[in-house]
């Protein structure tokens, strides 16, 4: 018997039980469409992620003080002041691999314009930090360094400081506004950025001289982090390096003692991030992968029903030549057709739920042709495990015996 009419024995065979074949399906269509949906929506939150750090620089270096050991107990980082202007100066002059670098300082409080007042934060920084953060002003202008010398009240401001205190649409650029009680005129309003992948909104922000919050504000000589950009996303690490270097020659740091700083950088944050949602990606790929291996039961269990209602179907069957391996096909064949023809509908409906997440719930979503073609294949493989058993019991069957079975 060859394989066509094998075929068509098997379509009419499922064609006579239309809602079983359906129900059959049923399994492996919710399967091979979760596994879709669950890997699209976890590979859409990674490519947002590395799209919001690439936003962010990702050839961007952060210094911050180390924790110290005083008297047997582990000192705050965020109280040490291991980091002082010397070390902005040489990293800048000195670093072989830095494009950019500022230092950072910050303070948090109160703004305040007329009637109208928020809270936020002001970022003591060089010019260098827009080129860092790649953050652009779109209306007035970035602060001298004569401003930095003179440690000028002069700052400018994100959207969402615009927002707050200018909430009928005057022109901010020239006001003067207030953090705490410091007055502060407005030269420049960045760009809009809006949140990043962590929810923090990056246009409620107040960048001004570092000197000037130093001095006016914090009352400091220590800088609470320093900011670089390598030259490439490719020397970061050299640029630690060189960066290490020479901040344990200027903190007269011996051989063998541990650095009193901290160098984090945008690919180490990435990589991280990355493994984070890889992990969460598989887990829910394996949650709807269960769905799948729920189909290829109910695939066995319908088959094992349909050798049991054909029984003398077979044995007539074989009485007039059918070999057993004609049988065994057969068999195999409806086992297949109901994966395929499941995983085919499987992946229509997983592609539309995708893009209903994407414009109902507003979550990223990247659908990648492997993950399409694995759980295809996967469905298929399914299909032929679990179909094997029965067919193998069908063409088993004694043909004399099989013609008795009532």
């Amino acid at each position: 018997m060859n394989g066509t009419n094998l075929f068509k024995i098997a379509l009419r065979a499922l064609s006579n039980n239309k809602m079983r074949a359906f129900l059959t399906m049923l399994g492996i269509i919710i399967g091979v469409a979760s596994v879709i949906t669950m890997l699209a929506i976890g590979q859409g939150s990674k490519k947002s992620i590395q799209a919001q750090i690439a936003e962010m620089g990702s050839n961007m270096i952060m210094i911050h003080p180390g924790a110290d050991m005083r008297g047997g107990v582990r000192q705050d980082p965020s109280a040490m002041q291991t980091l002082k202007l010397e070390d902005f100066y040489n990293i800048r002059d000195e670093g072989k691999y830095i494009s950019a670098v500022s230092p950072s300082v910050n303070s948090s409080g109160q703004l305040i314009y007329g009637a109208n007042n928020a809270p936020s934060t002001i970022y003591g920084v060089s010019q260098d930090y827009l080129t860092i953060r790649q953050l652009s002003v779109e209306d007035g202008e970035m602060f001298t360094d004569q401003d930095i010398q003179t440690s000028a009240k002069v700052c400018i401001v994100g959207k969402t400081v615009v927002d707050n205190l200018f909430p009928n649409g005057g022109d901010p650029i020239g006001k003067v506004i207030r953090f705490n009680s410091i007055p502060f005129r407005i030269i420049g309003v960045l760009k809009s950025k809006g949140y990043n992948s962590m929810g923090m909104d990056q246009d409620d922000v107040i960048l001004a001289p570092y000197t000037t919050i130093m001095k006016r504000i914090l009352a400091v000589t220590y800088l609470q982090g320093i900011n670089c950009s390598a030259i490439t996303e490719d020397m970061t690490d050299q640029a630690i390096e060189d960066i290490t270097s020479i901040l344990r020659r200027n903190h007269k740091l011996k051989e063998d003692a541990t650095d009193d700083f901290t160098i984090r950088s945008q690919q180490e944050l990435s990589s991280m991030m990355n493994s984070t949602t890889d992990l969460m990606t598989i887990l829910l790929a394996c949650i709807a992968g269960i769905s799948l291996v729920v189909g290829g039961i109910g695939i066995m269990n319908i088959m094992y029903v349909s050798v049991t209602e054909r029984t003398r179907e077979i044995g007539l069957r074989m009485s007039v030549g059918a070999r057993s391996i004609d049988i065994l096909s057969q068999f195999l064949i409806e086992a297949i057709l109901i994966s395929v023809t499941g995983g085919i509908i499987g992946v229509i409906i997983g592609v539309g739920a995708s893009f209903i997440v994407k414009y109902v719930a507003h979550w990223p979503i990247f659908i990648q042709s492997w993950s399409v073609m694995l759980s295809f294949v996967v469905c298929t493989v399914t299909g032929i495990f679990f179909g094997w058993y029965p067919a193998k019991k069908a063409a088993a069957l004694d043909p004399i015996e099989a013609i008795r079975y009532e």
